[in-house]
């Protein structure tokens, strides 16, 4: 018999994100998606043995970009609080933003034939990249614009405010990745103070040739000024962490107070270290309540269009994320923890872009009663709908999943339904 859980213990909260993870049926899997073709035993355990159901991440009206589904992850309304992706890439990298200064995420990109080849110039390394952003920074920066070195393919550029900058904020940009084998004309900036950064795109492009790496170009997206969001802390009364690869998710825990852990070997790709992602996650439950862990690469794999690719890092993450995490949550069943997995938003091999689509999350807790006994007990508010408790779930795909009828129509309230 396994070993109940004094409810007096203080609870800990993983929560695991796979990037992307969810898709569309597609025919050259037999009608499966990625993640039912995927082999996820310890997924499947989860979902059998907790409860499940459907999250929408990206509210009405907004784009389905990461940044907005992880800020609903993380338990704050994007409606309320998002202010662009840019200054959170700003705040990962220590770049703190003034009132009149717009901070823009800056792609190293591969423009072929005025096609978008490749939005991350062949995951370029970051020595590679670093000396090209110097270089851009050293001919094209100014005391108004400066360019800033991140990881990889992902950096930042950072423009004042006067004249013609000060339109920047207002600036129509297309996230690179949503337009891969497309002619990138009609996805150029637009609107009012777009010429500044068509400019440098086009100098850029000059810059960059016959350096010897796949970047031709930069293409900068996702602007905007320094977000105003109250700490984690303050929030939820709960100390957190966050483990990710990407500067993106490392600068909205900054901005939130959270410990923001750097794994050896995370590389936001294929090849990252998961295990290690893990390892480090259950360290970090000794000194935080809440540990987030995501994982980008079944995301890179879908804007690939590379099902292959998608399935491998799917496994990879059940394997090596969960899997590390649910086989300590056993051992450890004296320390009272609930796991929490989902996607931030679909990303479908056939679109090679994000959609706003509901995904499936599941709830697991150790050492105490299975929670399928208090999903209607939980179950209760306007953003919260549950008819009845689900039997029969055989495991974690979109399939599967579609039995249970518990659905969290606003994304931030998830965390809250997690903490109670």
């Amino acid at each position: 018999m396994s070993r109940r859980v004094s409810p007096a213990r203080s609870m800990k909260y993983i929560v695991l994100i796979g990037d992307g993870m969810t898709d569309y049926p597609l025919k050259k899997l037999k009608g499966k998606t990625p993640l039912s073709a995927a082999k996820t035993p310890n997924m499947d355990f989860l979902a059998q043995k907790g409860i499940v159901g459907w999250v929408n991440n990206v509210p009405r009206g907004m784009q389905p970009a990461s940044d907005v589904a992880n800020m609903s992850i993380f338990g704050y309304d994007p409606k309320k609080y998002y202010s662009g992706r840019g200054p959170l890439e700003a705040a990962s990298l220590g770049v703190k933003l003034k009132k009149d200064e717009v901070a823009f995420r800056c792609n190293l990109v591969s423009i072929k034939n005025h096609k978008m080849s490749d939005f991350t110039a062949g995951h370029i390394d970051t020595v590679s990249a670093r000396r090209i952003i110097e270089l851009l920074d050293q001919k094209l920066g100014t005391k108004e614009i400066r360019f800033y070195p991140g990881l990889s393919y992902r950096h930042l550029l950072v423009i004042k405010s006067g004249a013609e900058r000060s339109r920047c904020a207002d600036v129509a940009t297309t996230p690179p990745h949503d337009i891969t084998g497309k002619n990138i004309g009609k996805y150029l900036p637009k609107g009012r103070g777009a010429q500044l950064l068509l400019q440098l795109m086009n100098e850029s492009e000059v810059l960059l040739h016959n350096l010897g790496t796949q970047a031709t170009m930069i293409w900068p997206w996702g602007q905007g000024k320094s977000p105003t969001m109250p700490a984690f802390v303050k929030k939820f009364g709960k100390k957190g962490a966050i483990i990710t690869a990407v500067d993106l998710l490392k600068g909205m825990g900054k901005v939130l107070g959270m410990e923001v852990i750097n794994v050896p070997g995370a590389t936001g790709y294929l090849d990252t270290d998961y295990e290690q992602k893990a390892r480090y996650a259950l360290r970090a439950l000794k000194r935080n309540d809440v540990v987030f862990v995501h994982v980008e690469a079944p995301d890179e794999a879908g804007h690939e269009g590379n099902i292959k690719h998608k399935i491998q890092a799917i496994q990879d993450f059940d394997k090596y994320v969960v899997g590390t995490v649910l086989e300590w949550t056993q051992q450890h069943s004296n320390i009272a923890t609930k796991i929490l997995v989902l996607p931030d938003h679909p990303t479908p091999i056939r679109l090679m872009t994000h959609t706003a689509d509901p995904v499936p999350f599941v709830i697991y807790q150790n050492g105490e009663r299975p929670l399928r006994a208090e999903q209607q007990r939980f179950a209760q508010g306007e953003a919260i709908k549950a008819r009845k408790v689900i039997k029969g779930v055989k495991g974690y795909s979109e399939k599967e999943i579609k039995k249970s009828k518990l659905r969290i129509k606003n994304g931030h309230e998830l965390l809250k339904f997690l903490f109670k």
